[in-house]
């Protein structure tokens, strides 16, 4: 009996193959979007519980160019079939922390482990002002807590630094999602503007321009099953 092996080809040959069934305005986007992706910060939110919230962080981070999105499910799970952050969440990896009853540590340790110094956004003693942040110290993970109580005492006790959004107003705290937003656009702009390597790598940037092209396809599965079988 005659064996048929099929090798897959690289993501690279695959995300060039798939280039074909899409209009050329779109292959620029494409072009011109991967060079403003980064995964020299990456957002952490753990336990929110608020479908908006979650959208909101996610389209915040997918228009300041941060790629990476961790979600930490401890007592609240994140839906994907919800229809909220499907806009967003297209264009963006998530990373999803829920097989445990306590998902916090093993989430720090992973990012810890892929560089990542653990950032808590949240008032502390030791706290500064986002402007104030060194970014030249290599990445960041910048973590998120629930909308009612905040970061756990786990990551606050293990955080590397505290960072804060000023505020000069009588209101004491802001929205989740606004905090956020804020805190991206202060780092993204302050890294475009500096002599860092923030840009992706050309392996990474293919990985995610794979992730885009078969999102962007309806029926990518089936034209890269053929591809592959040349």
């Amino acid at each position: 009996m005659n064996l048929v092996v099929f090798i897959m080809k690289s993501i690279k040959e695959q995300v060039e193959y798939l280039r074909n069934f899409v209009v050329d305005d779109k292959n620029a986007l494409f072009d011109r979007l991967i060079q403003e992706r980064t995964d020299y910060v990456a957002i952490v939110l753990e336990d929110l519980y608020q479908s908006h919230n979650q959208s909101a962080v996610m389209r915040s981070a997918d228009c300041y160019g941060i790629q990476n999105v961790h979600l930490i499910e401890n007592r609240n799970q994140y839906d994907p079939t919800s229809t909220v952050s499907q806009g967003a969440r297209e264009w963006l990896s998530l990373h999803r922390h829920k097989e445990l009853e306590n998902n916090t540590q093993p989430a720090m340790e992973q990012l810890k482990a892929e560089g990542y110094r653990i950032i808590a956004t949240t008032p502390h003693t030791n706290d500064i002002q986002i402007d104030e942040l060194d970014l030249t110290k290599g990445r960041m993970a910048f973590f998120f807590g629930t909308e009612l109580t905040g970061l756990s005492e786990q990551v606050i006790a293990q955080a590397d630094e505290f960072v804060k959004v000023p505020m000069y107003g009588f209101t004491e705290s802001l929205n989740v999602s606004v905090c956020a937003a804020i805190i991206m656009y202060s780092v993204t702009q302050r890294l475009r503007r500096r002599d860092i390597a923030w840009h992706l790598s050309e392996a990474r940037g293919d990985q995610v321009l794979f992730q885009w092209y078969r999102n962007a396809i309806k029926a990518s599965d089936e034209i890269l099953k053929r591809f592959n079988s040349f």
